[in-house]
């Protein structure tokens, strides 16, 4: 469901800015991503921070 929603953004943005002449409609899938990804480490149920440490001791 996701990757059909940004599948779905990235078109309308790669349409929209190449009709509108924009470039700037093409931050929209990395701010979509970003948001996403944020949201997705919020709904994890330990503490913010400790996961936040969790993904970056990972690698």
């Amino acid at each position: 469901m996701m990757l059909i929603l940004i599948l779905l953004i990235t078109g309308f943005s790669l349409f929209y800015t190449f009709k509108k002449r924009k470039p700037q409609l093409l931050v929209l899938p990395f701010l979509f991503l970003f948001i996403y990804f944020i949201v997705e480490i919020a709904l994890v149920p330990a503490p913010f921070i400790d996961t936040i440490k969790f993904i970056f001791a990972i690698g």
